[in-house]
């Protein structure tokens, strides 16, 4: 489901601007008015990230807060675990993302050297 601008309308109740799901593209666009990765500016690229340090300071949600965190982390930025998760089921979540991340940009070491 594609969302238009009028999904981050800010909600009543002080509830947050995002629509119910954060989907990658989404965030792309909300912070850095792209869905293309490289299309990104370096000015752009800043403004986008201090808004999601901003957002990710003001939201409640915990799947949101670790939407943002992932993306942040992602893109080099994210900050200290101890910070943005007080409750240490979601530290491990992103621990455990990190590992995942870290796994899928090394190269396969698989095959390496057979002949």
């Amino acid at each position: 489901m594609r969302h238009t601008k009028h999904d981050y309308a800010l909600q009543p109740g002080g509830r947050s601007a995002y629509p119910s799901t954060m989907q990658f593209d989404d965030l792309l666009r909300r912070y850095f008015a792209t869905d293309d990765p490289g299309a990104i500016t370096p000015g752009a690229m800043t403004a986008g990230i201090e808004r999601m340090q901003v957002d990710l300071g003001l939201e409640k949600d915990r799947s949101r807060r670790f939407a943002l965190w992932t993306l942040m982390y992602m893109l080099g930025r994210a900050p200290d675990l101890e910070r943005v998760f007080p409750d240490p089921a979601d530290r491990e979540a992103a621990r455990n993302f990190m590992d995942l991340s870290d796994r899928v940009q090394q190269p396969s070491q698989e095959g390496e050297g057979a002949s």
